[in-house]
């Protein structure tokens, strides 16, 4: 009784735990040993300098980099020797730094390239990323190359929504934007936060990712140097120097 109790305790308060996590490249080791737990339907923010070791870590986690040591586990099950395609299957999707969508495919086939793991009906999702985005209902028949980078932003979002993640993870969503488009892309994470998919995004722009998140880590050459909700980093005077000037 008391262990089914702690197992379902677990599972509502951490979707994704990282534990002592450790990835080298070559000879140089770019995270040194960092904890971290993702709450199920928050949004989660890791901020730092380049180089700090964040994407490092969204790529370890989709099993793209494998680590030298430590473990990650979502919901409850260890995933850390899985291959990215299984990884996707339970529930974990990337979007990756500079959108790379495929630039000759329309903007449908990139959305159903999305949906490669699945094998029922995805007419409805098609539809649901059109809500979310109706500038790419627009363009469904244009190719993905001819968007513009906001466009392109929200299809690289929106074809990795096609595959139902219960954990969304975003690589620089903001990265060569104009303000006024990363407000609109900021609020369409904070739309598919309510919708119920858990959120974990690196971001560059500290101020808006604090805004936005429920719960923040500041990442420095590897380490994790704190940890706080996003109002509280966000009005840290040491997050504030280094991050917000």
């Amino acid at each position: 009784m008391i262990a089914a109790l702690s197992t379902r305790i677990w599972g509502w308060l951490k979707m994704l735990r990282i534990e002592d996590l450790r990835v080298n490249y070559g000879g140089i080791e770019a995270v040194k040993g960092i904890t971290l737990d993702v709450p199920e339907k928050e949004i989660v923010t890791i901020i730092g300098a380049n180089g700090a070791g964040k994407s490092t870590t969204l790529r370890t986690i989709a099993g793209v980099v494998k680590p030298a040591s430590g473990r990650v586990f979502f919901e409850e099950e260890d995933i850390t020797a899985l291959s990215p395609d299984r990884i996707v299957a339970k529930g974990i999707t990337l979007v990756p730094e500079g959108r790379r969508v495929f630039p000759d495919l329309t903007v449908l086939e990139n959305l159903k390239v999305g949906a490669y793991i699945r094998k029922d009906n995805i007419n409805a999702d098609i539809q649901w990323v059109y809500d979310l985005f109706p500038r790419l209902k627009e363009r469904y028949w244009q190719q993905a190359g001819t968007l513009s980078g906001g466009e392109q932003q929200m299809l690289s979002v929106g074809r990795a929504l096609m595959s139902r993640p219960k954990l969304l993870m975003m690589d620089e969503p903001s990265l060569g934007l104009a303000p006024i488009i990363v407000k609109g892309i900021f609020d369409i994470i904070k739309e598919i936060n309510r919708q119920g998919v858990t959120i974990l995004l690196i971001e560059q722009n500290a101020n808006i990712a604090l805004q936005t998140a429920n719960t923040a880590y500041v990442l420095k050459t590897g380490l994790l140097s704190m940890k706080g909700t996003g109002k509280e980093l966000l009005n840290n005077e040491e997050v504030k120097k280094a991050y917000l000037t």
